[in-house]
């Protein structure tokens, strides 16, 4: 008789262990599909164009493009405005649109006596803050998932000991 229910227990182990196993893997989808949802929505409300984050300025070079206008720019390190091209074709450019220096775009003399961008310190906080925000989400669902299988897998342990405890 005791032997009888030893089988039946484990049964209702491996019962218990497969609805966790299924509520585990719905928890994560659901999951996956709520916190990418509020990643998604949180990136378009922000208005941040990844594009406009990573690209580095269009500046023309002699090797690859063709200058169409020269201008007069101030270069830092250098007294007097330096004639530049200012206007020109990308050769590798399909699109065949012209390409300007930007009014935002820093120019500085070189020790080699070329001019460079001045990149200078360029920190961007909306991108760091966009992945703390990521990180926080993931961290939310990892932390829900956890809580909501913890509390499932004590509601069936109650349920199965109350289903015991009748039939005894």
């Amino acid at each position: 008789m005791g032997t009888a229910s030893l089988p039946q227990s484990s049964s209702d182990g491996q019962r218990q262990a497969r609805k966790v196993r299924r509520f585990t893997i719905c928890v994560s989808l659901a999951l996956i599909i709520f916190c990418n949802a509020i990643v998604l929505v949180g990136f378009w409300a922000s208005g941040i164009n990844l594009d406009e984050l990573s690209t580095t300025p269009d500046v023309f070079n002699s090797k690859q493009d063709i200058c169409l206008r020269l201008g007069w720019q101030s270069v830092t390190g250098v007294a007097e405005p330096v004639r530049l091209c200012t206007e020109w074709i990308n050769l590798s450019d399909k699109s065949g649109k012209t390409h300007q220096i930007q009014p935002e775009v820093k120019l500085r003399h070189g020790p080699d006596g070329r001019f460079y961008v001045d990149r200078g310190v360029h920190a961007d906080y909306r991108l760091l803050i966009l992945v703390l925000i990521v990180v926080a989400v993931i961290a939310f669902g990892l932390v829900a998932k956890w809580y909501l299988v913890g509390r499932y897998r004590l509601h069936l342990e109650s349920v199965s000991g109350h289903g015991a405890s009748v039939i005894h």
